[in-house]
């Protein structure tokens, strides 16, 4: 082969990789830029004994189970709520209303955060549309809800374990409670 062969077929080859590479979406493992931010703003919260000082505490539902799984679909976890944060109608980013940690043979792991608002709080600010963050509506939960609480909004971020089913599912097949 010639050189000039060569050179052609080499710069043919580099436009087609940069073509291609240019017009290929992201990679699916590529992480929202918020990730970091959020993870820095929790991070103190990987041990129970920080989120209860903070005002956060166990939730149980209304028959007194605090570790929250779905047979078939995975769990939740143990939620540990602040109250204050869960009533004031109010979203930030920053300040989760709910810690969700994994029992492990090692102690509880954080796993998730839950954003909560309950849906009248939510409504004397804004009087239409759920509360949205990171580009996800919130879930609206009625009043005949597992918990035995007044209807409320709520959205899950699987910031500290990956989801399979999705960063903002619900449910995590990689969770289980004892």
């Amino acid at each position: 082969m010639s050189r000039r062969w060569s050179a052609a077929a080499a710069t043919i080859g580099a436009a087609a990789l940069a073509a291609v590479m240019i017009s290929s979406p992201a990679p699916a493992h590529t992480k929202p830029d918020w990730l970091d931010h959020l993870k820095d703003a929790t991070r103190a919260y990987q041990t129970v004994k920080v989120a209860k000082a903070d005002g956060y505490g166990k939730f149980k539902d209304a028959d007194g189970i605090a570790c929250i799984d779905m047979p078939g679909e995975g769990g939740m976890g143990v939620h540990f709520v602040n109250g204050d944060l869960v009533g004031d109608g109010e979203v930030l980013a920053d300040h989760p209303e709910s810690l969700v940690y994994q029992p492990t043979d090692a102690g509880m792991k954080l796993v998730a955060l839950e954003y909560i608002v309950f849906k009248k709080a939510w409504r004397a600010e804004h009087p239409t549309g759920r509360p949205e963050l990171y580009g996800q509506k919130f879930e609206a939960v009625g009043a005949d809800n597992r918990y035995g609480i007044p209807p409320f909004y709520e959205l899950h971020v699987w910031a500290w374990k990956k989801n399979p089913s999705g960063m903002f599912d619900d449910w995590n097949p990689r969770v289980t409670c004892p």
